[in-house]
């Protein structure tokens, strides 16, 4: 029987992935969980492996293919009796895929610029024709998507939108060829594939979540006080204590107390999906850029369990050894700059989660105590959060922020 590898999703805001590797060539024989393509995503390096055992009889990708989930891989001669029928059901369609709006940008965009001949000679049902003579669009300048070239419905109304979108100014225009060498050297260096990724992924998510960030400062004095204590304590066990698994349990108290900033709106962008659950995303800096895993039921676990979930997911992000699902399903992220410097700075949501935290270097300050009338020395952490504004307003992010602050000082939230 032949079994056809289709490839799965990749994890949350992964769309697609390079080939860096087939590990197999047809004829090959392989058991069942046996890594047969390798993949290279801005975010991660994944290994792609079989369900079943078999013989592979052919395959259909090679190094340097861009694959989305649902591409069919390769086909296998199984040698397993009891193979479930419905893999052919995970077929990705392979004609005529509804094209995305935000794809349908023209493969050569001055073209639309352009002197435009007659839209006659162009591939296009009857239909698609009059709407594009009501509208006064020529076709020539759209590239079709359907069977030979055929310019369907969707790439007709994909290009009005996109036309839309840059009239209104949320997707920008073609940029104008700039030659600077006029002015003097230049050097050239093509931008990495993860820095491209990246850049298009904040610019999307910039340009459609409204953005809004509040700052606040939190005393943690006793907190870390308290983390060196545990420190000392894990370290017989070789787990390090950091800041961060006390910042996630602070987080979480308030998320509870405050479900919106734990949720998401649905694809209707009309609903809000409340999550009872608490899996935080934490910005990881990488060699090859920052990637987010995610920790998963932060509310159940101890400080040393974070602990140790943290130096495990940061240690495999760095070596690309993240699985596509410890990527996925996180409700709300902590991105920390602390151990590198600044005072302050505005985090990019990252959707469909509705807020991030932001975290800058703790430094000591005379604040003065109302108690004793005089100022002492306090260690303090500046934050900050940026927030959805369809979901959150003002007054909701400045109560999540000060009652965080509350939180992070007290040192009972983090006592057995």
């Amino acid at each position: 029987m032949i079994k056809e590898i289709i490839l799965p999703e990749l994890g949350e805001g992964i769309d697609g992935a390079e080939v860096s590797e087939v590990s197999v060539t047809v004829g090959d024989v392989v058991a069942a969980d046996e890594t047969i393509v390798v993949l290279e995503s801005d975010k991660a390096s994944m290994e792609i492996p079989t369900d079943v055992s078999g013989t592979i009889s052919e395959i259909l990708v090679e190094a340097g293919d861009e694959l989305k989930p649902g591409h069919l891989l390769m086909k296998i001669e199984t040698t397993e009796k009891n193979v479930e029928a419905q893999v052919t059901e995970q077929k990705a369609p392979l004609t005529e895929p509804e094209p995305k709006t935000e794809e349908l940008v023209p493969s050569e965009p001055e073209a639309a610029y352009e002197t435009p001949g007659s839209s006659e000679n162009v591939f296009a049902s009857p239909g698609v024709r009059r709407l594009a003579r009501e509208l006064g669009i020529n076709l020539q300048i759209i590239k079709g998507s359907g069977q030979k070239g055929r310019i369907t419905k969707d790439d007709l109304n994909g290009y009005i939108k996109l036309q839309m979108a840059m009239s209104s100014g949320s997707i920008p225009a073609p940029k104008q060829e700039v030659d600077f060498s006029k002015w003097g050297d230049v050097e050239i260096q093509k931008l990495t594939r993860i820095k491209r990724i990246t850049g298009e992924r904040l610019q999307s998510a910039w340009q459609s979540i409204p953005h809004v960030t509040q700052f606040d400062e939190a005393d943690i004095t006793d907190i870390d006080a308290y983390r060196k204590e545990l420190k000392t304590e894990g370290a017989k066990n070789g787990t390090k204590v950091t800041f961060l698994p006390f910042l996630m349990k602070a987080a979480t108290i308030v998320l509870k107390e405050r479900p919106a900033f734990n949720s998401s709106l649905d694809h209707t962008d009309q609903n809000l999906v409340f999550k009872n659950y608490y899996h935080l995303g934490i910005a990881v800096d990488t060699p090859s850029g920052l990637t987010v895993p995610v920790v998963r039921d932060v509310d159940k676990k101890s400080i040393f369990d974070l602990s140790e979930n943290l130096r495990d997911l940061s240690a495999r992000a760095r070596d690309k050894k993240l699985k596509p699902d410890e990527m996925k399903g996180g409700t709300f992220t902590i991105s920390s700059l602390g151990g590198i410097g600044g005072t302050g700075f505005s985090p990019i949501v990252n959707p469909p989660e509705v807020a991030i935290l932001g975290v800058s270097r703790s430094a000591w300050k005379q604040v003065f105590d109302k108690e004793s009338g005089e100022f002492q020395a306090r260690f303090v952490m500046p934050f900050s959060l940026s927030y959805d504004h369809r979901v959150i307003d003002g007054a909701a992010a400045a109560a999540f922020t000060s009652r965080l602050a509350t939180v992070l000082s007290d040192l009972s939230y983090f006592k057995d």
